[in-house]
């Protein structure tokens, strides 16, 4: 298997605080990965180094073999690095086609193969139904799904996802875990933040586990359930594995 996405000893200070530690991981290629923590862990700041938004203090972030340490968001989601964000702020009076449609000219100069493109991709993600009414419209999660439709819209090979499903009921929830996985079925891999730990434990090949800025485990997700030092900084002792796959 191929690594997709390499970090090496990644650093990052804000002023006296440092938000990310030292962290290594490799990433391959067809994996989904879950990145849990409390709250304040290090997890975002890690998503905006890699996407571009912050550059690392230290350390190194290679998407393939290319480093993106100098490179713009923009440079970075060209290479096939797309992301969502915690809070979905889509332009509410575009309808939810032309929300999308404006991430598929990264690929296309054309306009008809760019809408085409994007009412496929609201398609997938299950909104032909609100494809033509304004965004503003949509539920918290037709939001979350809109989200989707836009990273996707760039057709990324790696795309990160930040807290997909807060804010969602159980049902909405499984469902959106379905719709990661037939994600990763087209060919993505994907690097997911959450707190539902009942959707990222049946959800990922492996978890990392971030506490204080720190990498403090990474496993399949059955090894992590049980790891003294992560039960400790974030599951919790009332998490029990049996009721969450």
């Amino acid at each position: 298997m191929s690594t997709i996405l390499t970090i090496e000893d990644v650093t990052k200070q804000f002023g006296g605080l440092t938000a990310v530690k030292d962290v290594s991981l490799a990433l391959q290629t067809g994996e989904i990965m879950g990145l849990i923590g409390p709250n304040g862990a290090g997890k975002t700041t890690l998503f905006n180094m890699i996407s571009g938004t912050y550059r690392p203090t230290r350390g190194e972030i290679r998407f393939e073999d290319q480093s993106l340490a100098r490179l713009q968001p923009h440079q970075i989601c060209g290479l096939g690095v797309a992301r969502t964000f915690q809070i979905a702020k889509p332009f509410t009076k575009l309808t939810v086609v032309e929300n999308v449609q404006i991430g598929t000219f990264l690929r296309t100069s054309r306009t008809r193969a760019a809408r085409d493109a994007a009412r496929a991709t609201v398609e997938f993600v299950g909104l032909t139904q609100f494809a033509d009414q304004p965004a503003g419209t949509l539920t918290t999660s037709g939001r979350k799904r809109l989200e989707l439709a836009r990273a996707l819209s760039t057709q990324p090979r790696l795309l990160l996802l930040d807290e997909v499903m807060a804010g969602l009921t159980p049902t909405e929830s499984a469902a959106i875990v379905k719709l990661i996985r037939s994600i990763r079925e087209q060919g993505v891999t994907i690097l997911v933040i959450e707190h539902v730990m009942k959707a990222i434990m049946s959800l990922s090949d492996r978890v990392a586990v971030l506490h204080h800025g720190e990498l403090i485990a990474i496993d399949p997700p059955a090894a992590i359930a049980q790891d003294e030092r992560v039960i400790e900084a974030y599951l919790g002792e009332e998490y029990d594995v049996a009721d969450h796959h």
